[in-house]
């Protein structure tokens, strides 16, 4: 491991607002001290959280906090190399209303109480065109999901992926969530938001490249039962930047 990342791991540890916590712990039982209390002990108010689960450097979870002071940003991610960034500069610039959990999201459940989060984003995470339940969108993790955001919680999902796109529009379908948005083309067809402004380090460069991005946005209405979308998908004919394991087993 190179001198630059451990010496990002050991900035990270001294960043009151990250948080991170070995599969170990949660596995063994030991309750996440901040479970249920983020408000409480982390942010100081009763504004509502929004997680972005797959974070990266957290471009998004910091440009997020900074235009909604309002509300209350996490960002989640297992590689902490890429986490320092977002982490640097939001506690460079003094915000208060922006944290870090460094964990898998295979056990994001853990971590939070029933409908303790308000919304989510999912930003241009691994399609996973081969392992179903390891997409983000897969009904196994609207399961977990459900167990701490808000009945009727915003999802949020951006991708360059028209499989992952594909793929989550048929499972919203199959299990009859409401859509606010669903667009194969965002910059061309939604006008005037302010979180078109930001933009991610990897989404620069496939913008660049002249892939369009696909973005959809529907309400988490709790559920018992839960259906997999049967339909065949063609797979993406290229292959992203940064398409690492970002919330995956044993990395770094």
């Amino acid at each position: 491991m190179g001198k630059n990342k451990l010496a990002k791991f050991a900035e990270m540890e001294s960043f009151p607002h990250v948080f991170q916590v070995s599969s170990h712990d949660i596995l063994s039982g030991k309750v996440f001290v901040n479970k249920g209390r983020w408000k409480e002990l982390v942010f100081k108010n009763n504004n509502p959280i929004v997680l972005e689960l797959g974070c990266g450097k957290g471009e998004y979870s910091v440009g997020l906090a900074a235009l909604f002071p309002d509300k209350n940003f996490i960002g989640v991610d297992i590689k902490g190399a890429r986490m320092w960034t977002g982490a640097k500069e939001s506690f460079e610039r003094k915000m208060t209303n922006v944290a870090f959990l460094r964990t898998n999201i295979e056990m994001i459940h853990h971590f939070f109480a029933p409908d303790q989060v308000s919304e989510m984003w999912l930003t241009f995470p691994d399609p996973q065109m081969k392992k179903v339940t390891k997409r983000l969108t897969a009904t196994n993790f609207m399961k977990s999901y459900q167990q701490f955001v808000r009945d009727g919680g915003l999802i949020h999902l951006k991708t360059d992926s028209n499989f992952m796109f594909t793929y989550t529009c048929e499972m919203v379908k199959s299990n009859d969530y409401p859509v606010e948005v669903s667009t194969d083309d965002l910059y061309a067809t939604v006008k005037d938001d302010p979180i078109l402004g930001i933009k991610t380090y990897y989404e620069q460069q496939w913008l660049e490249r002249g892939l369009s991005i696909k973005y959809v946005r529907f309400k988490l209405e709790k559920k018992d039962v839960f259906t997999e979308p049967d339909v065949e998908i063609e797979h993406d004919a290229y292959r992203s930047f940064g398409r690492s394991k970002r919330h995956g087993l044993d990395s770094e």
